[in-house]
């Protein structure tokens, strides 16, 4: 049992579990209420549809009950410090799922009891509970994650961090990153990815053009350019983004690649039409999935491995 803060927080057992678990809840192997008589607090100060909605109903359905905060709802607002309100939650909450404005100190600042586990629902710099859906997908979907090609083509945001991290731990797996100049992965990040990758025998690389891209890939992944509650410092960044659009020519010569995005999709920006509603794109069964995964964490942070 723990917290959630980062895929860093994971051991490669927790991670296999976790993404297993949720397999399990998706095909409906999978005993239902182990969660009951738990209370979850589900807390988001920015917006959210899918991974709001993914927890709330993934913690009813195991059934937990929930308690929702919107953005003005806490103290922290009038100048109680990250610890107290805390200290204060964790005396009636099992769980509570956050998602900050930025910084994930204040998650980790939540950590400092031992009686109430912290779930990190997206920060600035990570977003833990999307790479474990996506990676439940690939599960599901390929019947394994080992020794998959997957080319995301986009911003270095928080869900390439996650799905870098993650999937750096399956041995033969090779991730190609093709990100805008300028909006790269974080070095600290790459740099632990590549760490991973080298000692799980996976390869994590990146480029910053549309040139030479690698064939065959089993999947094709992209995310919005507009990340939720991040701007642009470049006012001219769309030409910069432009050339990575995913469209229907990335096809060619590869017809069995699979397309994911983590949704919002903004069609005609990053990802046409044509690909997202597609019958190559798994972009909506993987939204889906969120909500398994999510009572798959749930389980973990609560129950442990079982």
């Amino acid at each position: 049992m723990g917290h959630l803060i980062s895929i860093g927080d994971l051991s490669d057992d927790d991670l296999r579990f976790i993404i297993a678990r949720g397999a399990e809840f998706a095909t409906g192997t999978s005993a239902p209420a182990v969660l009951d008589g738990r209370i979850v607090g589900i807390y988001f100060a920015k917006t959210s549809t899918r991974t709001r909605t993914s927890f709330s109903a993934g913690a009813l359905r195991l059934g937990a009950r929930i308690v929702t905060y919107g953005p003005g709802d806490l103290q922290t607002n009038t100048g109680e410090t990250l610890e107290d309100t805390g200290a204060v939650l964790a005396l009636m909450l099992d769980a509570l799922v956050a998602r900050t404005v930025a910084d994930p100190a204040e998650l980790r600042a939540w950590t400092g009891q031992d009686r109430m586990r912290v779930i990190n629902a997206m920060t600035a710099d990570e977003h833990p509970t999307q790479a474990l859906a996506d990676l439940t997908t690939l599960q599901l979907h390929f019947g394994h994650i080992e020794n998959l090609r997957i080319l995301y083509i986009g911003e270095g945001n928080n869900t390439a961090a996650a799905l870098a991290l993650a999937l750096a731990r399956f041995p033969g797996v090779h991730l190609e990153l093709r990100t805008p100049p300028g909006y790269a992965l974080a070095p600290a990040i790459m740099a632990e990815a590549k760490t991973q990758g080298r000692q799980h025998a996976a390869t994590v690389t990146e480029r910053h053009e549309m040139t030479d891209l690698p064939a065959p890939v089993d999947v094709i992944y992209t995310t919005r350019w507009q990340t939720t509650g991040s701007t642009k410092k470049d006012p001219n960044w769309r030409e910069v983004f432009a050339p990575f659009q995913v469209s229907s020519d990335l096809w060619l010569g590869q017809p069995k690649a699979v397309f994911m995005h983590d949704l919002p999709a903004h069609r005609g920006e990053e990802v046409t039409a044509e690909v997202l509603d597609g019958p190559a794109s798994i972009a909506f069964g993987q939204a889906g999935n969120k909500m398994y995964s999510a009572m798959a964490v749930l389980d973990w942070c609560l129950n442990g491995r079982h």
